[in-house]
This record gives C-alpha cells, sequence and structure tokens, in this order.
C-alpha cells in the first residue's frame, strides 16, 4: 500500500531535515526565504524540520528544486553501498562484520575545545549504531547546541590501521573523525572539519576530540562548556589523553 501523498519514511525524513537545515545554515537565510523560494508554507516547512510532520515526495521535490541540491540522494545510495550479505561492511569501510563492530555501538559524549572560546570546551552526543540499510555502522549527533551543524555519516573500521573513521560527506564536502578504538569505553583522536567565520568565510580546521561512553557520565552535560561546569574537568581529562598519551600528535608549523 502506497503511503498517503507518497510520504517518505521516517528516517529519510530525518536525514532530509538534517540536510535541509545544513543548507540553511550554509547559506545563511532564513527559512522563510526558503519556504517562498519553494512555494511551501512557512508552516509547512517548520513542521517538517521539526519532526511532526513526514516529508512528501511533492514536498521534497520543490525544496531540492528550490536548493538545487539532491536531498533524497543519501537514501538513493545506500543500496548501492551495501554488501549482498547484510552483515558484512562494503570493502571501503573495511568490510567489518556486524558482530565484529557491535562492542564499538552505543552513545557517546563527544568533547573537543570550543572553536568560539579558548577557556571552555564543546560536547554532545554522538550515537554509532549498526544501520541494516547501510549494511555498515552509522554515525549521529545529537543535542548540540549548534543544531545545524549536526553531522550524521558512515563508520569505516579497517584492520589494518586500527583506528576508527567518521566520516561525513555531503555533496562532496567532508568532515573526518579520527579516533582510536575504544578504550576502557573510550575513542581519543583529531577531528577535521571547517570554522565558519563571518560572512560566508570558512576555515580549515583541526583539534583533538574524545568520544566518551555516555554511561561514565550520569549527570552529563551537553554545549559550551565552561571551566564552573561539573564536568568540565573530568571532559578535560579525556581531551588530554588525546595528546599526552599520545593517541595523535600535532606538528609545529
Amino acid at each position: 500500500m502506497t503511503a498517503p501523498d507518497n510520504q517518505l519514511s521516517a528516517e529519510q525524513s530525518r536525514q532530509i531535515a538534517d540536510m535541509i537545515r545544513e543548507e540553511i545554515a550554509r547559506r545563511r537565510i532564513s527559512r522563510q526565504t526558503l519556504a517562498e523560494q519553494a512555494k511551501l508554507s512557512l508552516s509547512t516547512l517548520e513542521k517538517v524540520l521539526g519532526g511532526r510532520r513526514p516529508f512528501t515526495l511533492a514536498t521534497t521535490v520543490r525544496l531540492e528544486q528550490a536548493l538545487g541540491v539532491p536531498l533524497r540522494q543519501p537514501q538513493a545510495a545506500a543500496p548501492a553501498l551495501a554488501s549482498v550479505n547484510g552483515d558484512i561492511a562494503p570493502d571501503g569501510l573495511g568490510a567489518y562484520s556486524r558482530q565484529a563492530v557491535a562492542w564499538i555501538e552505543g552513545i557517546y559524549i563527544t568533547v573537543r575545545p570550543s572553536f568560539g572560546d579558548k577557556d571552555a570546551l564543546y560536547a554532545y552526543r554522538t550515537e554509532i549504531a549498526w544501520d541494516k540499510s547501510a549494511s555498515s555502522l552509522l554515525f549521529r549527533e545529537r543535542e548540540r547546541v549548534d543544531a545545524a551543524y549536526s553531522q550524521y555519516g558512515e563508520v569505516a573500521v579497517p584492520n589494518q590501521s586500527g583506528f576508527v573513521y567518521l566520516v561525513t560527506n555531503r555533496h562532496g564536502q567532508h568532515r573526518l573523525i579520527t579516533v582510536s578504538r575504544p578504550n576502557h569505553g573510550a575513542m581519543y583522536g583529531i577531528i577535521t572539519t571547517l570554522l565558519a567565520g563571518r560572512g560566508s568565510q570558512l576555515t580549515p580546521i583541526a583539534a583533538p576530540i574524545a568520544l566518551v561512553l555516555a554511561a561514565n557520565f550520569p549527570n552529563a552535560t551537553v554545549g559550551r562548556i565552561s571551566p564552573d561546569d561539573v564536568n568540565f574537568a573530568a571532559y578535560r581529562a579525556h581531551l588530554r589523553r588525546t595528546v599526552d598519551e599520545p593517541f595523535a600528535l600535532f606538528l609545529p608549523g
């Protein structure tokens, strides 16, 4: 039976909403402007972006035309990436089995330096879980204060390097997190991304990062973490392990 007005699945709707919020943030346009360009009511746009209503094919097509990007591309590409065996990841992600990476799955508190305050840290949740349709681990960031920049993507776990790669690829624009495999429930490494500046200015930036199982923080706090936050010292200790042990090296220019 066809869904009413060709409604997209809940997962497709979430992915498309994430992509639209990212495009709105990147282009620095308002939701009202996008609604007008797509010939939609602002109310409709707010409801689908907020998850209160699923996307329909008609609505998605209008938004694709307004933004000039294929919003359904990630969902359509998944079958091509999937292995014949649904429990084995594609070779490009390390050809790992679901059983071999089950211990990596979980919800992590992700900590990195704050890009806007040199004395603060920045924290949010990252969920890593097996996705049957993609036949691989996928990650999704949650509870970011700057929700428009929340990332999601594939997880590569190659045998050769012994590291875990969280890869975002949106229309050829990449963000990469390279971390160690879990060590007592924590992964340490480097994030390489773009820093948003004034206007449309973007600057490449790299920083240490730590992903620690949320179970280690019963009273976890997220957002910009100042020195007076109850978790600041513990978060900073994990972040410093990245460089002190070292799990990653930062060379002087």
